[in-house]
């Protein structure tokens, strides 16, 4: 299995020209590239692409404008700033920037003026090829859509392709691009695939771990007034049965107060290493003066932003399958081909959930409202909660609108968790920052249905069916039956 993908290209530089300070405009000599499968300690062969070079050579990591045409230079219309007023962002790196949340993100915040880079190692597009799933929607290269970005708004996108947990590479990129926040989506985001087998389950925590280790050491050693956006994970918290604080908890004990980190309980080895992703950001906050925002996200559905609905080319992924598909947007799907809602369990298993739209928008108002230096902040990331029950309920509504017959049915769980339990989750900041919610309504659940009956021919109902267990996970590598 590869786990990497990191891209060279040598160019022919002036002597006085900083390195990929400005957006990359064309390349003179042809191209060498890299294609390392693997780290150092797993057994996979690099394939070289040769090309011939000339003069001096100085390593950038991709190649986003047309190399036909010269990109125009770009001036930041974002939020400036100078000596005289608090630390405004705007320059913002988006690791994952090809992902799911990545994606629509980066696209918003380039079209509100910021400068944007993205990194990515384009493991997610490897992770389909890997387990024979597809996006249901089509998606171009990352190459292609950035070339459709700039063709359709005249903004840049800067693009960095490698693995953020070769540190070589990430220091390269910070370096070259100097960023002024860093939103970093750069981690494997499924729970079912942490629990495929051993090898996955190493590989989610090392990675994203790892990766995120690297990211809070690269700001400390040369962007040290970076400000952190973390996308975190409302899985942290488990399901206690007392309300869910943001973040921190005040608890008196023995007749002593103090406040405390809210206790976590992670339900797989995805959301242990958010865990421990979240314990490393906060003691670096501490003893580094790290400024920090860990944004505990929640489920999201739709796939339609005011950006990817500018061209084609620009569309968002979106993921039906029992891997990567959250629920809603599994529903969905699930519906418009006629397969039963996949309810796993008693279906009383509760969560927040929100529209990417505000996905978008969270990450915006937390760039935009910077951490203080040495402030760890938490907010939970979500507008709504419902149970698995009350989400297939709506979709089976909704469907019977658009003349579908929508029927559910009762799997037997694959995951370890409470099936039925008290839930509520406190999230007031964000709102308190600005955040206007686009909550699930009848029209959204009309647009993401009438959206998956477009695309329908693309279901392969072999994916829907969940195969990932918790409790027969196993040691040895597992191939998912096509």
């Amino acid at each position: 299995m590869a786990h990497l993908l990191s891209t060279s290209c040598s160019i022919k530089l002036s002597s006085s020209h900083r390195p990929q300070s400005q957006p990359f405009r064309q390349c003179p000599t042809k191209c060498l590239t890299f294609f390392t499968l693997g780290a150092s300690k797993y057994p996979f062969k690099r394939f070289v692409l040769q090309g011939r070079t000339q003069q001096a050579k100085c390593i950038v990591r991709a190649a986003v404008a047309p190399i036909s045409q010269e990109t125009p230079t770009q001036s930041s219309s974002g939020p400036q700033q100078n000596s005289s007023e608090p630390f405004k962002p705007k320059r913002v790196m988006v690791i994952g920037g090809d992902g799911y949340c990545g994606w629509a993100t980066a696209l918003h915040l380039s079209n509100k003026g910021y400068e944007v880079a993205i990194v990515d190692n384009l493991i997610r597009r490897h992770f389909d090829l890997q387990l024979g799933l597809d996006s249901l929607t089509p998606i171009a290269s990352i190459h292609n859509r950035l070339r459709c970005w700039q063709s359709v708004t005249g903004k840049t996108i800067e693009l960095y392709i490698g693995d953020i947990c070769d540190f070589e590479f990430l220091s390269e990129t910070f370096k070259s691009f100097e960023p002024d926040a860093v939103v970093h989506f750069g981690e494997q985001r499924s729970a079912p695939y942490s629990m495929i087998d051993r090898n996955r389950a190493v590989f989610t925590q090392h990675n994203n771990v790892i990766g995120t280790l690297n990211v809070l050491f690269a700001i400390k050693e040369f962007r040290d007034q970076c400000h952190l956006v973390k996308l975190g994970t409302m899985g942290e918290y488990g399901t206690p049965n007392i309300d869910i604080e943001e973040g921190y908890i005040t608890i008196t004990h023995n007749g002593r107060t103090d406040t405390l980190p809210f206790p976590k309980q992670a339900s797989s080895f995805y959301h242990l290493s958010k865990v421990h992703d979240s314990n490393n950001i906060a003691f670096t906050c501490k003893a580094w003066g790290i400024r920090a925002t860990d944004l505990n996200q929640g489920v999201v559905y739709g796939v339609r932003t005011d950006e990817t609905e500018m061209h084609e080319e620009l569309c968002n992924r979106l993921d039906y399958d029992a891997v990567f598909g959250t629920a809603l947007n599994r529903f969905c799907v699930q519906a418009a081909v006629g397969h039963p809602l996949t309810v796993y369990g008693k279906g009383g298993q509760t969560r927040g959930y929100l529209d990417i739209r505000d996905t978008v928008q969270c990450v915006e108002l937390a760039i935009a409202n910077p951490a203080q230096p040495g402030e760890f902040r938490v907010f939970n990331q979500f507008t709504e909660q419902f149970s698995v029950n009350e989400l297939a309920s709506l979709v089976t509504k909704a469907g019977e609108k658009l003349g579908l017959d929508v029927k559910t049915i009762s799997v037997p769980n694959p995951r370890v968790e409470a099936e039925e339990h008290y839930y509520n989750a406190k999230h007031t900041k964000l709102i308190e920052l600005g955040l206007r919610p686009h909550l699930l309504s009848d029209s959204l659940l009309d647009s993401l249905l009438n959206f998956s009956i477009k695309f329908k021919d693309r279901v392969d109902t072999k994916q829907i069916m969940p195969s990932v267990s918790w409790k027969n996970i196993g040691v040895k590598p597992k191939t998912l039956a096509a």
